[in-house]
């Protein structure tokens, strides 16, 4: 059976060789070079994160998938689910997305679709699209971000934040913010 399926994949390369023009070649030289890629299917993958012997985070997959190429990178493709701790092994804030990648040589962190991440302050931070840059240790950006907290609900065209959320910045940030009413307004006079 596998040499059947061998023969029809070279088969295939051949056909598509000669149906080729000239010009073609070298996109099936590509096709080719793709099927060779190695690529390690790990189930129910957790990676810890450390720095210095001291666990900085923990990151739970489903399936991860390691593409060995030139610039190699794992893809989670049925999401992830990160905690990360402060220098007590407290947690700090988690992040959970339906589809992430990683890319090894730039050290940073893809999250795509439903990217939902809390602080240790209860304030969750939603967006299609989150990248985790480990150099920095800061989370950033570019489309549509929602920050939820106890006072408001603020929508923002893009926004940065420190690993642990416990400081960020949003940019054309709109929404309703609620005042606490019960202030001392007699310390103002």
């Amino acid at each position: 059976m596998f040499r059947l399926l061998k023969l029809s994949v070279l088969g295939v390369s051949f056909y598509a060789m000669f149906a080729c023009g000239s010009g073609d070649l070298k996109k099936v030289e590509q096709i080719n070079l793709q099927d060779t890629i190695q690529v390690d299917t790990t189930k129910g993958a957790e990676i810890i994160y450390s720095d210095s012997a001291k666990v900085k985070a923990k990151l739970k997959a489903p399936v991860l998938l390691y593409f060995k190429t030139k610039n190699p990178y794992y893809e989670m493709p049925k999401g992830i689910d990160v905690v990360f701790y402060d220098e007590n092994l407290k947690p700090t804030s988690t992040v959970v997305s339906d589809y992430a990648i990683r890319r090894e040589n730039e050290k940073t962190v893809e999250l795509r679709k439903n990217v939902v991440a809390k602080n240790s302050e209860g304030k969750t931070f939603k967006s299609e699209e989150l990248i985790w840059d480990e150099n920095t240790k800061k989370f950033y950006s570019n489309t549509l971000v929602t920050i939820i907290t106890d006072q408001a609900t603020i929508s923002g065209t893009s926004f940065w934040a420190l690993e642990d959320f416990s400081y960020y910045e949003i940019k054309q940030g709109a929404g309703p913010i609620q005042f606490n009413t019960d202030m001392d307004t007699t310390a103002s006079k």
